[in-house]
């Protein structure tokens, strides 16, 4: 067994795959339309599935926002430098909402961005790096 995706709603298919691939960097692996079903998947990653886990994007075409809930936590992120991170998203017009740094009670070096939608992405600076 293996860990295939997450799924999340989003409202706006295109401002997402913009922030999934030209902000965090990821590729767009696949897409396709269900007209019958009025939604599209498109599913992004830095690998191909066959090799990871990857992010699958639904748009309901008749939904522009959904709300997050109370339940959902957050993707995370590997980096290899978490303020290198946080400089390069932000210089994209990405929201950084925790700046790079130790975290609360431990010393892993972790940073906050949230996507179009409202989800929180965790960077967490690979471990063994020095800041």
């Amino acid at each position: 067994m293996r860990l295939l995706h997450t799924m999340l709603r989003v409202g706006n298919l295109d401002r997402s795959l913009m922030f999934y691939t030209e902000t965090l960097g990821m590729r767009l692996l696949r897409r396709k339309d269900y007209p019958e079903g009025r939604f599209t998947l498109a599913f992004v990653g830095y690998q191909d599935e066959a090799d990871g886990a990857v992010i699958e994007l639904t748009h309901n075409w008749d939904t522009d926002r959904y709300e997050i809930g109370t339940g959902y936590g957050h993707i995370a992120i590997e980096v290899e430098d978490a303020y290198d991170t946080c400089a390069t998203i932000k210089s994209r017009g990405g929201l950084v909402v925790r700046e790079a740094g130790p975290m609360k009670h431990g010393s892993t070096v972790i940073a906050f961005v949230e996507d179009p939608d409202g989800y929180k992405i965790e960077l967490i600076q690979r471990a063994g790096r020095e800041d």
